[in-house]
């Protein structure tokens, strides 16, 4: 993979309800080198204008990190959805099925989906942990998780489970609006690993910018980066040249400088692009995190 790309885009993604979220923030790294840089920062960026980004405005021979689950667990209990009446093969099909029943929801929203009756008891939300949260009512009390996120556990991560709609740090509903953008985005990006690895061109990964925080020194309870100094020092551990600032920094935006950084750092090592525990049919159904070993 080393020189394949010319640019890492690193996404901090939000599903948040409303038009615009303060919690996504995109930021890009050069491979020619300098530091990372904000795209448009401070615009106030919807779900809308990422998808319209990436389909249409998207620079050639990036390589883009979205900061969310690309899948559901399946692997654990041989379905994304256990004793559903509906069997999804692969991951582009459950990113159509949520599409379609959230067809009508404005601002790629996924608020449909977990309320809809054939899915909602695999979900745990603010009032009511589904019959299904589990893997058939046997799984711990975190739910269910991909083999991507025991990779993460095990580099040192606290992943949350996808099926999570409760508390600061859930992931579900980010990663089912950004499956709904994911499947808009079919035939115009292949995700990696669900897609098979074109020779040119640009390609959309999965991210988990805690990963990329360990990687540049930060212990896991201080991923997270508020003010200009830390996110440098942690650049700085990257290679990369710093940002100009001092002070505070919304710790989305350093989320994803830093994010993009680790991309270009790390794109090149071939390990990260087969990574032990990853399977042809985990690629397709589950997926997995780029960088998580």
């Amino acid at each position: 993979m080393a020189d394949r790309f010319a640019h890492f885009l690193a996404i901090d993604w939000s599903g948040a309800k409303g038009p615009r979220q303060k919690g996504i923030a995109l930021a890009i790294a050069d491979a020619a080198g300098g530091p990372p840089v904000l795209v448009d920062a401070g615009r106030g960026w919807s779900r809308e204008d990422v998808l319209i980004l990436l389909r249409d405005d998207l620079p050639d021979e990036t390589l883009v990190g979205l900061d969310l689950g690309i899948a559901l667990p399946h692997s654990d209990c041989g379905a994304f959805f256990p004793r559903n009446r509906v069997l999804l093969p692969d991951a582009p099909a459950l990113w159509a099925l949520i599409d379609d029943i959230c067809s009508e929801e404005p601002n790629l929203g996924a608020n449909n989906f977990v309320a809809h009756p054939d899915y909602r008891a695999y979900f745990r939300d603010g009032s009511d942990t589904g019959k299904h949260f589990g893997c058939d009512g046997a799984g711990h009390g975190r739910g269910r998780f991909r083999v991507t996120e025991q990779a993460q556990a095990e580099m040192g991560c606290k992943p949350y489970s996808n099926f999570n709609l409760v508390g600061a740090a859930q992931v579900g509903k980010s990663s089912l609006t950004g499956m709904r953008m994911l499947h808009r985005l079919r035939g115009h990006l292949p995700v990696w690993p669900v897609d098979p690895m074109a020779q040119s061109g640009s390609v959309v990964v999965e991210i988990y910018t805690s990963l990329a925080a360990l990687e540049a020194g930060r212990s896991p309870s201080k991923a997270k980066m508020r003010t200009f100094e830390d996110l440098n020092e942690a650049l700085g551990a990257l290679g990369s040249p710093a940002v100009a600032g001092a002070g505070a920094i919304d710790d989305h935006a350093t989320d994803a400088l830093l994010t993009a950084a680790w991309l270009r750092h790390v794109a090149h090592d071939r390990a990260r692009w087969s990574p032990q525990g990853l399977t042809e049919k985990i690629a397709r159904t589950e997926g997995w995190t780029f960088g998580a070993l």
